[in-house]
Parts: C-alpha cells; structure tokens; sequence
C-alpha cells in the first residue's frame, strides 16, 4: 500500500518539525512538503499533489482560510485537514464552508492526529465531537443548507447516513452491497441536491436533521 503523502504548513517552526517527528514513526504517512504561509502551501499543493495538506488558519502572507479554495483548485486530489490553536466557531465554519475536511486542535494527542490523518485520506470527516457541535450551532440555518427540488432518493438517503457514521466510500459500498463507483455518484448527487461542499458538511447536515444512524446497515441479501 502506497504512503499517505502529506505536506504541513505552519508559520512555527516548532509545530511543523514537531508533527513531522511524530509522523516519522508511521510507516504509512510520509511528510513531501513543509511551509510557513498559505502562499507556500499552494505552491506545495500544485507542486507535489500531496493526498492530505495539514494547514494552520493563522499565517502570514496568505491565512490557511485564503489558501483552501487555492489549494483545492490546484490539487483537487488534496484532502485538507486544519491544525489550530482556534476553537471558534467562526473559523471552523468558515474553514469547513471554503472545503476542509477535517479540523484539529493542536492540543491534540499525536494518537488523535496520525487518527485524523488516516480519517481525511481515506475521504472521511474528521472533527473534534467539540468542534463538530459548534459548527452545527453555526450552519442551523434553512437558508444555507436546503433541499433543492430535487430530493434525495432512498438510496441516496442511506448513503447521507453511512456519511454521517463516518464511513468511506469503500466501506458503505461493502454495507450496500454495490460498486465503489456508484457510491461516489450517490456522494456527487447529494452535494449537488443539498449544495453542500464536501462529506464534512454532508455529515453535519445529518446530524442537524436527525439522519445519523446508530446502528450499521445490515449487508443486502
């Protein structure tokens, strides 16, 4: 199995050689890249098609917000997972909104962190449950997270609730009992039906709404 490629960008120097020393220990995670401003980590991003980019908010020349949408228009492959000092709603809405995946506090354990890694590589959603409340407090609004005409259908719903259970593509195939493809066109149709941005936002959409599953789906016969 190939490494997970990643490249962290952070403006302490101390932080970005820190979470490289304890990543060094994974076998199946290795650094490609180390910046200190959001204009680097675009530069990066363009540069080495990482599969996750571990961001700060808060940097000089560009802030890690500013350089989300930048880094996903120049690696759109990228998954983006936040590492911050900040636990305000506000920014971690806004950073979820702009397209990350994941949000991380650095005063996290290096377990929670090579954990959230994995998560976001794997396309899964990775929030603190902390965080995850604030920004659900945040996006409680019907104006911003609506059906479109166009509804979900059944098997469109059963995805938005596996999504929410924090499963991948791979394993709510293996739960539905269908082709790894058709789950991605189950994925792609809710983010267009619900104008969401990514699974992190489809994950909080269902739990707003009450959606999230407790128990798995039982394989089809």
């Amino acid at each position: 199995m190939n490494p997970i490629r990643i490249i962290i960008v952070d403006d302490e120097s101390v932080v970005r050689e820190g979470v490289e020393a304890i990543l060094s220990y994974q076998q199946d995670i290795q650094v490609v890249g180390k910046g200190a401003d959001g204009i680097t980590a675009v530069e990066l991003a363009r540069d080495t098609k990482p599969d996750v980019v571990l961001l700060d908010m808060v940097m000089p020349k560009m802030s890690g917000l500013q350089a989300i949408p930048l880094i996903k228009k120049e690696s759109p492959v990228s998954r983006i997972l936040i590492l911050s000092s900040f636990a305000e709603s506000d920014q971690v809405y806004q950073s979820i909104k702009a397209g990350a995946l994941g949000y991380l506090l650095k005063d996290s354990t290096r377990e929670q962190l090579v954990a959230a890694i994995r998560d976001v590589a794997e396309d899964k959603a990775s929030l603190h449950p902390a965080i995850a409340m604030k920004v659900i407090h945040e996006i409680d609004n019907p104006t911003e997270l609506v059906y479109t005409a166009d509804p979900l259908t059944p098997r469109e719903m059963e995805t938005l609730k596996l999504i929410a259970r924090g499963l991948s593509n791979q394993e709510i195939a293996k739960a539905m009992v269908v082709h790894d493809r058709t789950v991605a066109k189950y994925v792609s149709s809710i983010l267009d039906k619900l104008q969401l941005a990514n699974r992190t936002q489809v994950a909080l959409y269902a739990i707003r709404e009450g959606l999230a599953e407790d128990e798995p789906t039982k394989p089809r016969k």
